[in-house]
């Protein structure tokens, strides 16, 4: 039986034991990203070596290829991919998304999301200019074209829980839309409301499984703490935390507001999130899990994560460097080889770097959970806070 219970307590950070029938979850816990029930460029021996205890996988990319029948058939994710840990699928609300209105107003992998740029960006609406959405949102759903082969998809609650009961995951996450940082109030609010809808007629698909909710309800405070009340007061396993396309100064306001709203006896998920500081900001506000492409894809562009600073391996003062990736890491890579031969490898476009240095990132992430958890229990955690986020 799966449960969730909290172990030790710094403030509102706290650390939790998720208990599955593949294993135990310590919390707080980074899940890397395998969007097509892989991490790119690792094998599942590579994952545990590593220390990674659960992954995420990508409902709506898997639907499409090789298709949730076929791994069905083939015994589920678990089997297709031999990971005998346990795997979350998300439910395709972020495609909703990234393929509609944020083609339409160039956010997320078209436009900056963070920082001063972001915000220049998001201000010059009227300049924006239009591209052609994949996604159609309508109350029965999502219709979808394939970027991969224009195909034409009708995406319901029903068929995103289904979907993900055909792949096996153990957790799962009702369907919602994730809005766009450019929508207003109103636009915000009818999708909050129909997100709800949906997030009910995900429960109805399947009452008695491991399902997450999603808080929606973008930058309105009004909005934010109606829908924590909605996915705390529901029937759900666990309280997802949506729509972080916002500034990360604004996704801490809006962990403040809707704080008091969340059942302290559900794992809370901050959906997307993945940074060092946002990480220690969320934690810091009773936030549980994290998931995000980041470490991954920033490490195949040879950008390597350290406590010190992280740094592009490929700058060409590393040629020489007898060093580790980063001082004292016990990672695969960093007892092996120097940053001179990892630099030399992205230099040189051999395939090899990209598995080092995703080795060595997703290790650091890892590890820095685990110091997380430590300081949690030791009522150091502000102290960890303070050492750790200085960019």
């Amino acid at each position: 039986m799966t449960a969730f219970g909290v172990v030790a307590s710094d403030k509102k950070a706290r650390v939790g034991t998720l208990k599955t029938a593949r294993g135990e979850v310590e919390t707080p816990v980074f899940l890397p990203v395998g969007t097509q029930a892989t991490v790119k460029g690792l094998t599942p021996d590579d994952l545990k070596a590593i220390g990674v205890p659960m992954i995420l996988a990508n409902t709506y990319h898997l639907f499409l290829r090789p298709g949730a029948d076929l791994v069905a058939k083939m015994g589920g994710l678990h089997k297709f991919m031999n990971w005998d840990r346990p795997i979350l699928t998300d439910s395709g609300g972020f495609q909703v998304m990234s393929l509609g209105f944020g083609i339409e107003h160039e956010v997320g992998k078209f436009m900056p999301l963070f920082g001063e740029k972001a915000t220049e960006e998001i201000g010059k609406i009227g300049e924006i200019a239009k591209r052609t959405k994949l996604a159609k949102v309508e109350e029965e759903g999502v219709t979808f074209q394939s970027h991969l082969d224009g195909s034409v998809h009708l995406f319901t609650p029903e068929i995103s829980v289904e979907t993900q009961l055909k792949l096996g995951a153990d957790f799962i996450v009702a369907l919602d839309e994730c809005t766009s940082p450019l929508h207003n109030y109103e636009y915000t609010k009818a999708s909050m409301e129909r997100s709800h809808r949906w997030e009910k007629r995900s429960l109805d698909a399947a009452p008695k499984k491991n399902m997450f909710g999603v808080i929606q309800g973008g930058p309105f405070e009004d909005l934010r703490i109606e829908s924590a009340k909605f996915v705390s007061q529901n029937n759900f396993f666990g309280i997802g935390i949506g729509g972080a396309l916002v500034s990360p100064e604004q996704m801490r306001v809006i962990l403040d507001w809707i704080y008091p709203h969340l059942d302290p006896q559900k794992p809370r998920h901050l959906l997307g999130i993945g940074t060092i500081p946002e990480i220690f900001a969320a934690v810091e506000r009773g936030v549980d899990i994290f998931d995000c492409v980041a470490p991954t894809r920033e490490a195949r562009s040879g950008r390597i994560y350290s406590s010190a600073e992280h740094y592009n391996i490929a700058n060409s003062k590393f040629a020489t460097s007898r060093e580790p990736l980063a001082t004292s890491c016990k990672c695969y890579t960093c007892q092996n080889f120097t940053r001179g031969y990892v630099h030399h490898l992205f230099r040189a476009n051999e395939l090899l770097a990209y598995r080092l240095a995703t080795i060595h990132n997703l290790y650091f992430m890892a590890d820095l959970m685990w110091q997380i958890r430590e300081a949690i229990k030791e009522k150091k955690f502000a102290k960890l806070k303070a050492k750790m986020v200085r960019y």
